[in-house]
């Protein structure tokens, strides 16, 4: 959420975040009307309420001399009637303000790239080289349905299309991996583990910005305010809402394991083959609430733990600083990491690493008190995936195929599987 006292006081600084994002930038001088205009009414509802108020006093000094107060009775009645009007108005005013508060993007930070698409994004580094094969490349899911390891069809059948069945080696590596991560972040980088609630209420989804603009994107359970997780960013992030830390104990970073379900809203026709866009896939995500000065060095360490998650599988990837008009809603800076996978022969995004800023913790109302003593202030929330777990099997699975159709993986898992490092 936006601080509409900071859009008042630096409306060009506003716009020009929503024109480099490809935004139309009139709502920053609608917000600016409306408040403006709320402060009016609401100053003018003021003084009705304080002449009310003189006119029911001078009420009952006429009622307590038996005076006449027909005529004033009927003044008080105007006015009571003319000031819940204004405070109707005023109402009106304060949702049109919440929700438009709501729907408006973050502002990107100075150091993200203009730019409108992908295509604009800037290239930070690359590591490793792309595998060459001296054989055709094939793709995860014709490696997986060979080996007997991932079933798209049966799941078709038992629930619909964008699901699939792991089996054998495909269930085991997806839990390895999954494991290996979590171990990974919570014993080398310092985050402590949680596994949240894979269901959680609409107040949730505001505070981290899919509601009320990704309404689409989620599963939502029939006669009820629940919904299906995204991502294990949004019951994490709430984690602390409404809550004020002490400055002490900041920053405080978890790595949290949940499945995550998506509707894939408006993806129709893309990747409708294999494990890349699934309707429900599981993730390791890296959360920090932070101070705000540190925001930004968090921010690159965060992205170095993702990193590190590749660097570990032996997996060639890029780093890719998102333009502003390829950056997520709430985000005001985001590095994404690209998987190289030989089959598609391309890069593949496998982490979406981002610092929020305030934005979410204005939203889910969380904060710090300075050790100074001075007034809370709110923290800075960042988070990415570290990895998304099935984009990660996909790229063991085409980066370690063999000629002879089996897949050899990094020892590096070898003590998560049992102490072998070949499916076939």
């Amino acid at each position: 959420m936006i601080n509409l006292k900071q859009i008042e006081a630096n409306p060009d600084l506003y716009k020009e975040g929503l024109i480099n994002r490809g935004l139309e930038p009139q709502i920053v001088d609608e917000l600016i009307k409306a408040a403006i205009e709320k402060r009016q009414l609401m100053t003018v509802t003021q003084a009705m309420r304080n002449n009310h108020k003189k006119l029911s006093d001078s009420f009952r000094e006429l009622k307590r001399d038996n005076k006449d107060t027909t005529q004033l009775e009927i003044n008080i009645r105007l006015l009571k009637e003319s000031i819940e009007e204004k405070e109707r108005t005023i109402g009106t005013i304060e949702t049109q303000l919440t929700t438009w508060s709501y729907l408006m993007p973050n502002t990107p930070h100075k150091s993200v790239p203009f730019g409108k698409k992908e295509k604009d994004n800037k290239i930070v580094s690359v590591y490793g080289e792309p595998k060459k094969f001296n054989f055709q490349a094939k793709e995860h899911f014709d490696l997986g349905e060979k080996l007997g390891i991932i079933d798209f069809d049966r799941a078709t059948k038992t629930t619909g299309a964008r699901f699939a069945f792991l089996k054998g080696m495909g269930a085991t590596l997806e839990r390895a991996l999954i494991q290996f991560m979590m171990d990974t972040h919570s014993n080398n980088h310092g985050y402590t583990e949680m596994i949240p609630p894979f269901i959680v209420n609409t107040k949730s989804l505001l505070g981290t910005g899919q509601f009320p603009k990704f309404t689409g994107d989620v599963f939502h359970l029939a006669n009820t305010e629940y919904y299906l997780i995204p991502t294990a960013e949004v019951p994490v992030t709430n984690y602390y809402s409404d809550e004020i830390l002490k400055e002490d104990q900041l920053p405080q970073s978890f790595c949290a394991y949940s499945p995550c379900f998506r509707s894939e809203a408006g993806s129709a026709g893309k990747d409708t083959k294999g494990l890349i866009r699934q309707h429900q896939f599981d993730k390791v995500e890296l959360m920090t609430f932070c101070h705000p000065q540190n925001s930004y060095e968090v921010h690159e360490n965060l992205t170095a733990h993702a990193e590190k998650i590749l660097q570990l599988l032996e997996l060639p990837y890029r780093k890719a600083l998102l333009c502003t008009g390829d950056m997520g809603f709430g985000s005001a800076k985001t590095y994404d990491l690209e998987v190289w996978l030989p089959g598609q022969n391309t890069y593949r995004e496998i982490s979406s690493c981002s610092n929020f800023e305030d934005f979410q913790a204005r939203r889910a109302n969380i904060r710090f008190k300075p050790q100074d003593g001075g007034k809370p202030q709110f923290v800075h929330t960042l988070n990415g995936s570290g990895l998304a777990v099935g984009r990660t099997l996909v790229a063991l699975l085409e980066n370690g195929q063999q000629e002879d159709g089996t897949i050899i993986l990094p020892d590096v898992l070898k003590p998560y599987l049992g102490g072998r490092n070949i499916i076939k």
